[in-house]
């Protein structure tokens, strides 16, 4: 059997905020997000795109007909407010039939539905049927990369004032060469560089500047959000520097870290060299090959 696991609500908040060129939850086999509450607390509030798991008459839990647990990437399961794999709850009775049939692990969310609504009030709906259309169009979140503190985004995440509001947005780093996005320059809550998405460029000489702005909010604990064009090379090159710079993390920890909160990210190989060299900045010691195919 694949076992459970829990699955913190930042870690469910991300992989509902997941995409490529539209969100990846408008795929077959990419997430079911299972609601073991009952059907009242269900009706009256649950997760976007969640289905309430169904019992037989003997109060078991059915495996969902409509869903390849064998082929799905991510399997999350809920109750109120399950917070350990050690004791029987309706989300770990759940849990323990459908990992009969899945090759991955279950996730269990932390703390069940209310931390997680509590977290992130914006996610919660009534709405029980989704139309293929209405999830291929709908708009994910900037990545959260530390929880409530940093995101990590594109340029219409960070043009868009609802997710500013939803996610108490103080401040942006821009490296993309649009012009200004929610704040403004002069308004100090917008350190911008226009910065294009190439080798060539020096984004080494504005790594002090940047990871020092994206600090003075957070250490107040003020939310910030990094960003560029597609919210993949340039923003994500700037996040690892600075985890790195912050955290003394090396370049290796900071890459694993920021890829689990946003798997498509990718810098290019001029800001991966960089991203080297600003290690051995920091460590005195370039301690990640980046001759890895990894990188």
């Amino acid at each position: 059997m694949a076992g459970l696991v829990l699955c913190e609500p930042t870690e469910l908040y991300n992989i509902l905020n997941q995409f490529n060129k539209c969100s990846r939850l408008a795929e077959l086999n990419y997430l079911c997000l299972l609601d073991a509450r009952t059907k009242s607390e269900y009706n009256e509030s649950h997760i976007i795109t969640a289905k309430r798991v169904l019992q037989n008459e003997n109060g078991e839990y059915l495996c969902p007909t409509s869903v390849e647990l064998e082929s799905l990437k991510y399997c999350v399961v809920y109750d109120g407010n399950s917070d350990t794999l050690g004791k029987g709850t309706p989300a770990i009775d759940c849990a323990r039939i459908l990992e009969q049939r899945s090759r991955h692990p279950i996730r269990i969310l932390k703390g069940g539905y209310e931390k997680f609504s509590a977290c992130y009030y914006f996610f919660r709906t009534k709405k029980i049927l989704w139309m293929p259309k209405e999830i291929e169009d709908f708009q994910p979140y900037p990545a959260e990369i530390i929880p409530g503190l940093l995101y990590m985004g594109n340029f219409r995440q960070a043009c868009d004032p609802q997710i500013q509001k939803d996610l108490k947005i103080q401040a942006h780093v821009s490296v993309s060469e649009e012009p200004a996005t929610f704040f403004s320059t002069e308004s100090g809550r917008l350190y911008y560089i226009p910065l294009p998405d190439c080798t060539e460029f020096d984004l080494l000489f504005y790594l002090p500047a940047i990871c020092n702005f994206i600090g003075s909010y957070l250490v107040s604990g003020l939310a910030v959000l990094v960003c560029s064009r597609f919210g993949i090379s340039r923003s994500s090159s700037v996040v690892m520097a600075y985890f790195m710079y912050q955290y003394r993390w090396t370049l290796q920890a900071a890459w694993m870290h920021v890829q689990k909160c946003r798997n498509n990210m990718r810098p290019n190989r001029g800001f991966v060299k960089q991203l080297s060299d600003w290690e051995m900045q920091i460590h005195r010691v370039a301690i990640t090959d980046i001759s890895d195919p990894n990188y």
